[in-house]
């Protein structure tokens, strides 16, 4: 993970790891070696005594664009180990059983895993974050983000009710929540800020600078201490409903693929990279 050739990379520095997604040429779009990755990368530094804060970051001028649907790097057919879920292996499965296996491991199973990591994970945002890179953002425990992120999560354009780790109304509010949906609109690190999804709006230049040091005041803290703040704050999220409105709207998700793949060409509806950036494009 130390190679920059690599599609995450990890590195150390005064009790912080920096996790690093490193496919800028792609905007850091998320195929499953990244997903993977990651989750090495978050396992290495949660069994790491020296390692107090983490910090997820996006090489290149986008933090992530989201999923891979289309790069010649998408690796859907390879095998990776299941790690998140207690489930059978996508490879070699047809329909709807290859796609709610692999949606389930690598997507809504990775992020609840994430989630649950017992050291604070804080999300530096610079550029895009679309669909996908909502979802990482979300898993983090606090989010910085430049004076030039944006946000948006399109996949209604495809017929789909949202991304798999639906944390919409608890992150963003019932209303903003809908608006982001239904209209597949960008919103602004500002507005993001203003709704409280977004802890820190920071100049671009500044942003690694400013993310740091707010790390940095968190490894002054007891690590057990910090351990049980996060896990007191998610359990009272997840008594507001979350974990129970992600089950259902997962259902709702698959639902949605498969009425595409009866009615149309693909479960995607038919969407290509070019056609779901749309007026939203990362360039």
């Amino acid at each position: 993970m130390h190679d920059d050739t690599e599609v995450v990379t990890y590195r150390v520095n005064d009790g912080i790891a920096v996790v690093t997604m490193n496919r800028p040429e792609y905007r850091n779009a998320q195929n499953s070696a990244m997903t993977y990755g990651l989750d090495s990368a978050f396992a290495r530094a949660v069994e790491d005594d020296e390692v107090k804060v983490i910090v997820l970051a996006g090489n290149g001028k986008h933090f992530s664009a989201g999923h891979d649907i289309g790069t010649p790097d998408r690796d859907h057919h390879v095998h990776f180990e299941n790690r998140a879920v207690l489930w059978w292996d996508h490879v070699g499965k047809r329909g709807g059983d290859r796609r709610y296996a692999r949606e389930a491991e690598v997507y809504l199973g990775m992020c609840r895993r994430w989630r649950e990591i017992p050291k604070p994970v804080i999300a530096m945002v610079q550029g895009a974050c679309i669909a996908g890179g909502l979802m990482l953002t979300w898993v983090c425990d606090l989010i910085v983000a430049s004076d030039d992120a944006f946000f948006s999560d399109p996949v209604v354009r495809m017929g789909i009710p949202g991304v798999e780790y639906f944390a919409h109304p608890w992150v963003l509010g019932p209303r903003l929540a809908k608006e982001i949906l239904f209209t597949a609109d960008r919103f602004s690190a500002q507005r993001a800020y203003d709704v409280g999804m977004v802890n820190r709006v920071v100049p671009r230049a500044e942003l690694e600078s400013q993310t740091m040091e707010l790390a940095a005041r968190m490894t002054t803290m007891p690590s057990f201490g910090l351990a049980l703040s996060k896990k007191a704050v998610n359990q009272c999220e997840d008594q507001m409903g979350m974990r129970n409105g992600m089950d259902s709207v997962f259902g709702l998700h698959h639902f949605a693929h498969a009425h595409n793949a009866e009615v149309g060409r693909d479960s995607l509806g038919g969407m290509s990279i070019e056609a779901m950036a749309g007026r939203n494009d990362a360039s």
